[in-house]
C-alpha cells in the first residue's frame, strides 16, 4: 500500500500464523485419510477431518468478530480441536493405520499449530479489554513482541 500508513494497513486471518499452522495441519490430515481403510470413512476418518478443518474456520471467524475477547474464544475451540484432532491420531497409531514415523510428524505439526495458537490468545488478553478495543487493531499485531504473529499470505491462496 504505497503512500499508506503502516498503522492502517488492513490485515487478513490468512496472515496470521496461528491459521497458517493449523492450515498445514489440516492438508496433511487430508493427504493421510486416504490411506485409512475404507471401513472407517465415516468413522475415524470423518471424526479426523472435521477436527483438523475446525481450527483454521474458528480462527478465521475470530478474526472476523472484530472484538479480541470473542476472537479469544474461537481460538480457544480451535485448540480445542486441534486436542481432539491429536487424540484421533493417536486412534489411527494405536489402530495400526499409521507408523509410528507418521505420528511424530503430524503430532508435531499438531503441537506446533498449538503453540502458535496459544501465542495469539495470550496476545488477544494482553489488548485492552477495558478501552473495549478491537481485534483488528490500528497497528500491526505483534509489533514488540518477540515474534510477529502476521506473515504474508499464503502464495497459494
Amino acid at each position: 500500500m504505497e503512500g499508506s500508513d503502516k498503522q492502517s494497513e488492513y490485515r487478513a486471518f490468512t496472515e496470521l500464523k496461528a491459521w497458517q499452522k493449523a492450515r498445514v495441519l489440516r492438508k496433511a490430515i487430508s493427504a493421510l485419510t486416504k490411506v485409512f481403510p475404507a471401513e472407517e470413512k465415516f468413522r475415524l476418518t470423518d471424526q479426523i477431518m472435521r477436527s483438523s478443518r475446525a481450527p483454521t474456520a474458528n480462527v478465521a471467524e475470530g478474526y472476523g468478530r472484530f472484538h479480541e475477547k470473542d476472537n479469544a474464544r474461537f481460538c480457544r475451540m480451535a485448540s480445542g480441536s486441534l486436542n481432539e484432532t491429536m487424540d484421533h491420531l493417536t486412534v489411527a497409531y494405536d489402530e495400526g493405520y499409521i507408523s509410528a514415523d507418521v505420528f511424530k510428524q503430524h503430532w508435531g505439526q499438531a503441537e506446533e499449530a498449538l503453540r502458535v495458537l496459544h501465542g495469539y490468545i495470550r496476545y488477544l488478553r494482553g489488548l485492552d479489554s477495558a478501552a473495549n478495543s478491537v481485534s483488528d487493531p490500528a497497528y500491526r499485531y505483534g509489533e514488540g513482541l518477540e515474534e510477529d504473529i502476521f506473515t504474508d499470505s499464503p502464495i497459494d491462496l
